[in-house]
């Protein structure tokens, strides 16, 4: 007991993460959980999946899984976005229990802030905004699928989607997530709407929210807010052009359609893994892109998975300073701190390692898959994203067992992993520095 006390916060935090997977499992093997038997396997890749808002699945979750077997899918998919410390200090805070530094320490970590000031509060807005905008697209999403399936039915599944939207998670209960409501508008507005809010980051949300002023906004916000937008317009404007010809996604639907589809395949990349086109049909060129977008991943504390948008907006904004002949990277007046470059770099390169390992791992053991298929299968599981080319459902057992842990270190963060295994101390004594030839 004395040991698990003295572990620090990202050694604390990845415990907590691997027993709730576990409890998951065990809930997801029961008999009432599913309709049929499945494998352990399968049990823990799905609790892993949902904990670590993924969406990618071995086996089909509307089909396998009983109306309780997907209550404890939505469970872990909303405890995985928010944030497993979130729901305990909400807990404490009810109780009206004293939240000591160890716990803000941990929120700290969950929520990746960068000092432990207005933690309590911040977790607070987060639970006000998520359960609010949670059951208001809840009723919209009902307004589409209650005529369609019935009141309790169709109650259920705008339940199960709010939440798995919102949490950025990817699970939808059709066998061909939303293939069917590609030019639907309700359905396209509402689910969008909610992944790219819960991938913009809380620390955004509230943000806006109290500032409502662009100008007054923070520039973690600014860069956020603007580098989405950017993202996302070039990202449809890619997909359209490339797949408009395609007949297996895009060119067999009408121009409308055509417009629907590709607005919404490029916002999700970036970590929510529903889609509306069949990406076992894209072409090679669009399948790179999306690795791409699913490499760099939301916001930092948010639902979202990756290396996170700002810390990719960091490294380009370094690169241009340093072609520039500059020293200092200043955006809308301000200079980002020297830190932040070197986390960000270190974020990127440790992410690079993985992926790369988990590709050359893979390769190994799917043999029948393509090396494209692979790659992107990796990157969505590293980025928490849930898309997949068709690669998930033929997973060999040491393939699944690789997927689960890329998911889980997508989750938890390279850098989280990195800090549990090893504690970084300041140097105490600094020596001469000397150049080297790089380039």
């Amino acid at each position: 007991m004395k040991k698990f006390i003295k572990l620090n916060p990202s050694q604390l935090l990845i415990v907590v993460f691997v027993v709730s997977i576990t409890v998951g499992t065990v809930l997801l093997k029961l008999p009432f959980s599913t309709h049929d038997h499945i494998k352990w396997i399968d049990a823990l890749f799905i609790a892993t999946s949902a904990m670590t808002v993924t969406g990618l699945a071995t086996v089909d979750p509307g089909t396998t899984f009983t109306t309780f077997g997907q209550l404890i899918i939505a469970l872990l998919i909303q405890v995985g976005g928010l944030g497993i410390m979130s729901f305990a200090v909400l807990i404490f805070i009810m109780l009206g229990k004293k939240i000591g530094l160890k716990e803000r320490l941990l929120m700290q970590h969950a929520l990746n802030q960068t000092s432990v000031g207005g933690i309590i509060k911040l977790v607070k807005y987060l639970f006000i905004f998520s359960i609010t905008i949670e059951m208001i697209a809840m009723l919209f999403l009902a307004i589409r699928w209650v005529p369609q399936y019935g009141l309790s039915k169709g109650l259920f599944y705008s339940f199960f989607h709010a939440i798995s939207a919102f949490n950025n998670a990817g699970f939808a209960l059709w066998s061909d997530n939303l293939i069917q409501y590609v030019g639907d508008p309700i359905i396209n507005i509402v689910i969008s709407f909610l992944f790219i809010i819960g991938g913009i980051g809380f620390t955004v949300l509230v943000d806006v929210w109290k500032k409502r002023s662009y100008r007054k906004l923070s520039l973690h916000t600014k860069l956020m807010l603007t580098g989405t937008l950017v993202l996302n317009i070039v990202a449809m404007f890619f997909i359209f052009c490339v797949e408009y010809s395609n007949p297996q996604t895009l060119g067999n639907l009408s121009l409308g359609n055509k417009l629907w589809a590709s607005y919404f395949q490029a916002v999700s990349p970036r970590t929510a893994g529903f889609n509306t086109i069949d990406m076992g049909g894209l072409d090679e060129t669009t399948i790179f892109f999306i690795i791409i977008l699913m490499f760099i991943g939301a916001g930092s504390g948010s639902t979202g998975g990756g290396i996170k948008l700002t810390t990719a907006l960091v490294i380009g904004l370094a690169t241009v300073t340093f072609l520039r002949g500059k020293n200092d990277i200043v955006v809308s007046k301000r200079t980002i701190h020297s830190s932040f470059i070197l986390k960000a770099l270190a974020i990127t390169m440790i992410s690079i390692v993985f992926v790369i390992l988990g590709i050359l791992l893979l390769n190994i053991t799917e043999k029948e898959a393509s090396f494209l298929d692979i790659m992107f299968e990796v990157v969505s599981a590293f980025g928490t994203v849930g898309l997949s080319t068709g690669l998930t459902g033929m997973l060999t057992f040491a393939g699944k067992q690789i997927i689960i842990f890329i998911m889980f270190l997508g989750k938890i963060g390279p850098l989280t992993l990195m800090f549990s295994l090893a504690s970084p101390s300041k140097e105490k004594i600094r020596y001469p520095q000397e150049d080297i030839l790089t380039g």
